[in-house]
């Protein structure tokens, strides 16, 4: 769908050249080439950036007249991208830590004066998750943060995946608090959960001595295929409502045992109905009704 508003108008301007003269490549000095336009919305500004691009032009160079672009310009956006990194960073909070939806983060960044549609919330959040996967999927983070206490106790947690759009699922130790794996998908499906569960003690030099997830029936049984013998625990919410099932059964039961005796009104509670739609409750309901009836059904 084409753009319908105006895109917003720069309230500041800044120009940007590569702190690096020299090629990293040959070593020889990049000369200016040409300069080029860009423009950042941010949460504070909307900013109107000019660049300075530098070509190393040694033929011999691998780098030969490819474009150097200033070192800065990564803090403040992302290549192709009209929003500053700021915008995307807020994202992460207001979605898992807030659970608001998109159309609330859509309107959150508009009282924020920041232009933005909602099918570019989507992607930006599909990004952050993406960020997230790639922070912590570093092996030697976690060899670093585990060893310390010896062992393991993964908690899980996540939203639902909504149709179509992806969500981000985060393992944790339940002992230290440390997110030891974070991963976007669409579908919480056995066989895709399984395949996360295993990356968790693959990637730690210590045992998993238990686990705390939720009661959702595939995850229960990815854990019980990824780690065999290893305990598995539910939330304290979802632990009860295992529990209140024989109480809520047994209710269900007396409601219908109640009903049973209670079925003999029912013609007597019809009696009553048919006689209101008619207007023929005399001062006694029982007397000179039935006449009624049977006059209006002829």
């Amino acid at each position: 769908m084409a753009r319908t508003t105006p895109r917003p108008v720069p309230t500041e301007t800044q120009t940007l050249q590569p702190l690096q003269r020299s090629c990293p490549t040959c070593g020889e000095t990049m000369w200016a080439a040409y300069h080029t336009d860009r423009t950042s919305t941010t949460l504070a500004t909307v900013l109107a950036l000019t660049l300075q691009i530098r070509r190393c032009l040694n033929r011999s160079c691998p780098h030969f007249r490819q474009p150097y672009r200033p070192e800065l310009e990564g803090r403040l956006a992302l290549p192709t991208h009209a929003l500053g990194l700021d915008v995307s960073a807020v994202l992460g909070p207001w979605r898992y830590a807030d659970h608001r939806s998109r159309p609330e983060i859509s309107q959150a960044l508009r009282e924020r004066h920041v232009a933005v549609a909602p099918r570019t919330v989507t992607k930006l959040l599909e990004r952050d998750d993406a960020w997230v996967a790639l922070a912590l999927q570093d092996p030697t983070r976690l060899q670093r943060l585990t060893p310390a206490r010896g062992r393991v106790l993964f908690a899980r947690d996540g939203l639902q995946p909504d149709v179509g759009h992806a969500v981000l699922g985060v393992w944790r130790d339940g002992l230290a608090g440390d997110v030891l794996l974070a991963r976007s998908f669409l579908a919480a499906t056995h066989e895709a959960l399984a395949h996360l569960v295993q990356e968790v003690p693959q990637a730690l030099q210590v045992p998993s001595v238990g686990g705390i997830s939720d009661g959702q029936p595939a995850l229960r049984a990815a854990v019980a295929q990824a780690l065999p013998g290893v305990p598995h625990q539910w939330w304290h919410c979802h632990s009860l409502r295992e529990a209140a099932k024989p109480i809520s059964e047994a209710d269900r039961q007396a409601k219908k045992t109640l009903k049973k005796r209670v079925r003999g009104i029912r013609p007597l509670e019809r009696h009553l109905a048919g006689c209101i739609f008619h207007g023929c409750l005399p001062p006694n309901p029982w007397e000179g009704c039935h006449a009624v009836h049977r006059k209006a059904a002829t």
